[in-house]
């Protein structure tokens, strides 16, 4: 059975509504950060890692992020006559040309262990990778998802889940998973939870939206019910999953920005902007005359 992780699912068929109107027309995982949209910072990252092929679960709002990877005849067309070469490179680079782009679409809004179940038919029992746009990772070396894909590789696991500490209070907004040491980078999970209250959850450890996965977990969101929210989680098919496969917990290296709330996008847009090679020392600046 093939182990390396070659396939990524990217679940985009939610309809944004923090955002709205903004997000009224135009999906939300295509809101800029700076100069890119956030689903291609998330495609670049698994890339990266050494994703080959691009599933994209879509909904009926969602063809703008197919327009996005596609080839766009007119605008090429436009920037090389007017010798604009550096903007045709841009344009004709989003995706590596090996990359190939799927795209499924999730009929009803059934949850995101329903989205990852959409992609069933391309996964078949591979592993693969699992990335929300909306948690966007800035690290200054390697990737988030490049780091997971080196863990699973060295540690032969049924899976690797990212998570980080959250303030107690906050386990009711997250997946949350219990481990067998809380002190260590890495953690075989024991329990994993969705959405628990402080007083019922088993750790301060919440999942973010990264995950490698074993195909064998298709099998299981098939049976899953729904739980919380009426959506079929895909944090209680891994809560099965456990007892077959063993999955450890990541406490990974870099920065999450909670793009799927307005303050984290406002958060990473002047983090990444702070970053930029053309912009970044100008808009330092800029901050800086504002104090």
């Amino acid at each position: 059975m093939n182990t390396a992780v070659r396939k990524a699912v990217f679940p985009v068929a939610g309809l944004g509504t923090r955002f709205l109107p903004a997000t009224k027309a135009n999906p939300k995982e295509m809101l800029p950060i700076v100069d890119k949209p956030l689903i291609q910072y998330a495609a670049e990252e698994a890339v990266a890692a050494g994703i080959e092929q691009l599933i994209f679960v879509t909904g009926r709002t969602k063809r703008a992020i197919e327009d996005h990877f596609d080839k766009a005849y007119e605008l090429e067309n436009e920037l090389a006559k007017a010798e604009k070469t550096r903007m045709l490179e841009i344009v004709r680079n989003v995706l590596p040309p090996h990359v190939e782009c799927i795209y499924i679409r999730q009929a009803e809004p059934l949850g995101l262990g329903h989205a990852v179940l959409c992609a069933r038919p391309v996964i078949g029992d591979e592993p693969f990778a699992v990335l929300l746009a909306d948690d966007l990772i800035y690290s200054e070396e390697q990737g988030c998802l490049s780091q997971m894909v080196e863990i699973h590789r060295a540690e032969g696991v049924g899976g690797v889940i990212a998570v980080e500490e959250v303030a107690p209070a906050d386990t009711g907004r997250y997946g949350i998973v219990a481990v067998a040491s809380q002190e260590t980078e890495v953690g075989a999970i024991r329990q994993i939870v969705e959405k628990p209250a402080p007083a019922d959850a088993p750790s301060n450890l919440a999942v973010v939206g990264r995950y490698i996965l074993p195909g064998s977990i298709m099998e299981v969101l098939a049976r899953t019910r729904r739980g919380a929210g009426g959506e079929i989680q895909l944090t209680d098919g891994i809560a099965s999953l456990l007892s077959q496969e063993r999955m450890l917990a990541y406490r990974f290296h870099g920065k999450r920005f909670d793009c799927g709330s307005k303050l984290g996008y406002l958060q990473a847009t002047v983090a990444f902007a702070m970053q930029h090679p053309e912009l970044g020392a100008a808009f330092r600046g800029y901050l800086q005359s504002l104090r």
